[in-house]
């Protein structure tokens, strides 16, 4: 923590009135998630979790974050437009990921068939921990790079005012006014608005895919509210929605509920749960329409660890962005190690340094979603268990990251307010817009600060462990 909380953090009385202003400010703001007992309500809302305290962020890191984001849009945009690479790359995890091989059939399936989509939009998020050296000097490290339904940036646009006025009440009011504007829902509004304009028919509407269960409901409105201010009309869906109601006509235009659609918005479809039968089919239905897919199935590909296990590779990066050779440059400097677990002599060696020393990686399976990845000696019993295994190439292994925690408090609804250690994971949202070959839009979005307690290794803000933050520049 920013030696500027060191007064604050252990001043019990002050922290109790600041914990009882944060609270009323997040309600007041609508940093807001409905209930675990009551989660279709919304007559019924909680604050979402989030700290007392900004969390002291390395300015040089964060400036370096949304310096890389525009080169990591066009990257992740030129792998999905590169089938040989997304082929060769996920080879070996098709065989025994399951959903992987799913989405990889439904891809090719629809090049074969021939693309319908002319508009392609991007909306992703990467990433990144501050990975202390021995020498006490931080460097930003990419954890993963979200390609579908990368959340919170509704609600991280909020927060900030939360924070401002925490401050001012412990009398820090200068520091206040350091803390940075930050209005993601803004951002990814302006890349969707894009994409339906791209599209060309004012007639069509933006459709948010969403989950049947809609906790983070809030999240999405902000969203769709900057879509509904532009005068674009929003409509909520579920895929058996699509199933049910869904069709297309001889130009390949979607039709869901008589109403053209433009723009689909996935807030659900990356955990295999999701997906039955008809869940499966109604999502081969959207990707052979001619509505811009956000993502589009090449583009969720993109995201899977595989590929960024295969991107650490060296000469990889060079190969993809040929003409390119600062953002390479830029890019591979905020990569961690990691290694590949496929079969063969490599992978052999890989697996047995894990297992001899489990405390040294992360081991991550082709999820996002927050809560999928093993340490320690879960990852040991894992590797062992899997290691002469073909299983093992549906995981990837990667440095575990090792940042300098800080104190601070964690708000959540119905818990003692009690300090606790804690480490912090930046995220960086981008926005890209393709027609055709020619990138349109291409940006950084804003930015999205979590920060979890040091006894949690693995989980974000959905899966109930991180909680909502603010960067403070030092």
């Amino acid at each position: 923590m920013a030696a500027a909380w060191q007064d604050v953090v252990r001043d019990a009385a002050a922290v109790r009135e600041a914990a009882a202003v944060a609270v009323d400010a997040a309600l007041l703001a609508g940093v807001l998630m409905r209930t675990g007992e009551q989660p279709h309500a919304s007559d019924v809302v909680n604050y979402a979790p989030f700290t007392l305290l900004p969390s002291a962020v390395p300015r040089a890191l964060f400036e370096q974050a949304y310096a890389v984001q525009q080169d990591f849009n066009l990257l992740v945009d030129t792998i999905s437009q590169n089938k040989e690479f997304l082929e060769q790359t996920l080879a070996s995890t098709i065989k025994v990921d399951n959903f992987t091989a799913r989405l990889f059939r439904i891809y090719m399936q629809v090049l074969e068939e021939g693309l319908a989509q002319t508009v392609f939009l991007g909306i992703n998020r990467s990433d990144y921990m501050f990975d202390c050296g021995l020498d006490g000097t931080a460097a930003l490290r990419q954890i993963e790079i979200n390609t579908i339904a990368a959340s919170f940036g509704g609600l991280t646009s909020r927060t900030a005012d939360v924070h401002r006025l925490v401050l001012k009440v412990l009398g820090k009011t200068e520091e206040a006014a350091q803390l940075l504007p930050n209005n993601p829902a803004q951002g990814l509004a302006l890349g969707i608005a894009k994409a339906w304009e791209l599209y060309g028919s004012q007639r069509a509407v933006v459709m948010f895919l969403v989950e049947d269960v809609q906790r983070n409901i809030f999240d999405q409105r902000c969203v769709e509210n900057e879509l509904w201010s532009r005068n674009i009309r929003v409509v909520r869906k579920r895929f058996r929605d699509v199933f049910e109601h869904g069709s297309l006509d001889a130009s390949r235009r979607l039709y869901v509920d008589g109403q053209e659609v433009a723009v689909v918005y996935y807030r659900e479809g990356y955990v295999p749960q999701v997906y039955d039968q008809q869940n499966w089919e109604a999502r081969l239905l959207l990707e052979r329409s001619r509505a811009v897919k956000c993502p589009d199935i090449a583009t969720q590909l993109a995201g899977t660890k595989k590929v960024q296990q295969e991107l650490s590779r060296p000469g990889t990066l060079e190969k993809l962005l040929p003409r390119h050779p600062e953002a390479v440059a830029r890019i591979r400097a905020t990569f961690a190690g990691l290694y590949s677990l496929d079969e063969g002599e490599e992978g052999d060696r890989i697996a047995a340094t894990a297992i001899a020393d489990p405390d040294r990686f992360v081991l991550k399976p082709q999820r996002e979603g927050g809560g999928n990845n093993l340490y320690g000696e879960e990852l040991r019993e894992v590797l062992q268990k899997i290691k002469d295994s073909p299983e093992r190439t549906s995981y990837i292994l990667m440095d575990k990251i090792k940042p300098q925690p800080a104190l601070n408090y964690l708000l959540r609804a119905h818990s003692p307010l009690q300090v606790s250690e804690c480490i912090s994971e930046l995220g960086i949202f981008g926005v890209y817009v393709r027609q055709g070959r020619e990138l349109v839009l291409n940006r950084a979005a804003g930015h999205l600060l979590r920060t979890k307690a040091t006894e949690h290794a693995d989980g974000g803000v959905a899966a109930g462990v991180a909680v909502l933050d603010t960067p403070y520049l030092v």
